[in-house]
């Protein structure tokens, strides 16, 4: 499936960016590995986008003593809207 045409609003093409690569992971050990590791490169290849290098991505993984939960930003700078809306961008 093309990223881009997922869905027709950048937060929700984020959104389904999100679940895409986190099924992945739940099915695929050798792409979750990846992901812990590398994660740059292992969305940039599943989602075939560019991330900004400015742009830092992060994997935490819960366990039965750590959930983590991920909000998403309170405010989105202007250049940060533009980003995801260009598909440059999978926060």
């Amino acid at each position: 499936m093309d990223w881009q045409s997922i869905a027709e609003t950048p937060l929700q093409s984020a959104e389904e960016m999100r679940r895409q690569i986190t099924e992945k992971a739940i099915i695929d050990s050798d792409f979750r590995a990846i992901l812990t590791s590398n994660p740059r490169d292992a969305i940039s290849q599943e989602l075939g986008v560019d991330i900004p290098d400015d742009i830092n991505v992060v994997v935490h993984e819960s366990d039965a003593e750590n959930i983590h939960l991920a909000l998403p930003a309170s405010e989105i700078s202007e250049e940060q809207l533009e980003a995801i809306a260009a598909g440059r961008c999978c926060c």
